[in-house]
């Protein structure tokens, strides 16, 4: 199996949280003997900067070859004023669609140490361990046809195409429903089948799909309700599987739970285990440089790739149990930082989880 890493610094923080990243990966590394073998590439805004185009050719082979990819974030206000086909975020959904990663696991998890800095009560939230996978390569951000036209009145109409066909949904919901199976073995479909044709597809596919695995309950919600019930009582949830645009707001939803967008990883994979993986915060510009980036998301991004592309559980379960210690210790980042807790800065928040690998 490759051992192949390809890691995309990107733009914003993602520099600073990479190096944090890198500095967890390369104790494991050593500590497990894992054999790993890094390289770097440009995507996004850099990659524009340097190429003149979001994802380069020479990344996307590099991507290829590799048996993952940790991607740390991309954009900024820099390029959003030049044309649409070449913005940084198209090099992102081009990776995604040329790798066909269609699984997209985004788990919120709330470390009990930082309940208080949850946006709701600790009660709501204590304890929360829910995982959402978004199906990530089709739906309206992929759909055909999409653009701005210009009416026979003069007046200017934008429009997109949201469709999925069958194999799509059994595929995502069959990694839903594996994934359930190695945990509370529930899954919530999200979908919005009182209006949408889509998702009227959608529901009778999961229904479908569910009679193979009659170990595992199925249930339904529209999207309107779900966001309502992550807010009012998030831990009813166990896995929850929905399409691209909803799975985009319910995710960075979810996020808000465990106190800050900033403790969110993901993962995205394919068919084959390959997977990029990324935290959920994007590029943050208007701290980028300042050491005020939270690095966990990122090393905790590292720690999912390891579980599920390198099969290298033990260290991942190391660093998640290193990040726990550390919270421990009171160590926080502007975002998690409340009363009472030791404010550091992005690198000393990597050395500290770093440390305590170590130990």
């Amino acid at each position: 199996m490759s051992k192949k890493i390809l890691v995309i610094s990107g733009d914003g923080i993602g520099p600073e949280i990479t190096v944090e990243a890198r500095k967890v990966l390369d104790v494991v590394n050593a500590r497990f003997n894992l054999g790993l073998e890094f390289d770097t590439a440009l995507m996004g805004g850099a990659a524009i900067d340097a190429t003149g185009v979001p994802l380069p050719p020479e990344t996307l082979e590099k991507a290829r070859a590799s048996a993952a990819i940790l991607f740390a974030a991309l954009g900024g206000p820099k390029w959003d004023k030049i044309d649409r086909a070449i913005r940084p975020e198209k090099g992102l959904l081009q990776i995604r669609s040329a790798l066909d990663l269609f699984g997209n696991l985004r788990p919120a998890i709330l470390y009990p140490q930082l309940a208080d800095a949850s946006s709701l009560k600790p009660e709501i939230v204590a304890g929360l361990d829910i995982l959402i996978v978004r199906e990530l390569t089709g739906g309206i951000y992929f759909g055909e046809p999409r653009g701005i036209r210009v009416l026979e009145n003069g007046e200017r109409e934008g429009f997109n195409t949201d469709k999925y066909s069958e194999s799509e949904v059994q595929r995502v919901g069959r990694l839903a429903f594996d994934l359930a199976r190695k945990r509370g073995k529930k899954v919530c479909s999200i979908d919005k089948a009182n209006v949408m044709e889509c998702t009227v597809l959608w529901r009778e596919v999961m229904e479908e799909v569910a009679k193979d695995y009659p170990d595992v309950e199925l249930t339904h919600m529209y999207v309107d309700n779900a966001a309502m019930q992550l807010v009012r009582a998030p831990k009813q949830f166990d896995v929850l599987v929905t399409g691209n645009l909803f799975g985009d707001i319910l995710s960075d939803e979810a996020a808000m739970l465990t106190g800050s967008i900033g403790m969110l990883p993901s993962a995205s994979l394919n068919s084959s285990g390959q997977g990029m993986y990324e935290p959920c915060h994007g590029s943050a510009p208007d701290i980028a440089g300042q050491g005020k980036a939270n690095p966990l998301a990122m090393i905790l991004s590292a720690a999912m790739m390891l579980r599920y592309s390198l099969h290298a559980s033990e260290a991942a379960d190391a660093i998640e149990s290193a990040i726990g210690k550390v919270l421990d210790q009171g160590l926080r980042t502007p975002d998690i930082h409340t009363a009472g807790t030791t404010l550091v800065n992005t690198s000393q928040m990597g050395e500290a989880v770093a440390k305590a690998l170590r130990v």
